[in-house]
């Protein structure tokens, strides 16, 4: 990817989709744009693509109807994120980080009630898509774990990453996570 754009090239199934289904949104920015977002961004703790994920959001949630249930799922998805967050700092900061930390984020998260409503909606639990949106926030929930805490993701010996298995979880594989020293 270039520097002086946000861009993903699609495959001939993913075209596709593209046409009103989930996914990837390419598009160009001038360079000074893109430094701009970035610094804005990372002022705010975000890496670029989730920033702009929000910003669109954002203007998604204001020109919303009242009971918009797209609206209430990004806000659900919201809430399912900051929650994930602030569990992730907590739990680090009580020393329960060890490198099954996203698994053990995500079983503590769905012991409250509260916070599987809100993550039974964020996916749309029981609707056509929810396993491919499950799926999705359940990524996107791992690398904000990950950066919440300062973490990496531990690499075995021919540095490639090495991942967590899980079953009966909301969550089936992680990336398993180290600290520098």
């Amino acid at each position: 990817m270039a520097d002086t754009q946000t861009a993903a090239k699609a495959t001939p199934k993913s075209k596709k989709k593209s046409s009103g289904g989930e996914g990837i949104v390419a598009f160009s920015l001038e360079p000074q744009v893109r430094a701009r977002m970035v610094q804005l961004a990372k002022a705010e703790g975000h890496e670029l693509g989730h920033y702009l994920q929000k910003l669109v959001e954002n203007h998604l949630l204001e020109k919303a109807a009242d009971g918009d249930e797209l609206a209430e799922r990004i806000k659900s998805k919201r809430a399912v994120i900051d929650h994930v967050v602030t569990l992730a700092q907590k739990l680090d900061a009580d020393g329960k980080f060890d490198e099954a930390f996203v698994l053990t984020v995500m079983q503590t998260a769905a012991k409250d009630k509260g916070f599987m409503t809100l993550y039974n909606t964020a996916i749309a639990e029981g609707s056509k898509h929810s396993g491919r949106r499950q799926r999705l926030l359940n990524q996107q929930l791992g690398r904000l774990i990950r950066k919440a805490v300062g973490a990496v993701g531990k690499r075995n010996d021919d540095k490639k990453v090495m991942r967590g298995q899980a079953t009966g979880e909301i969550i089936s594989s992680y990336t398993l996570l180290a600290k520098d020293a």
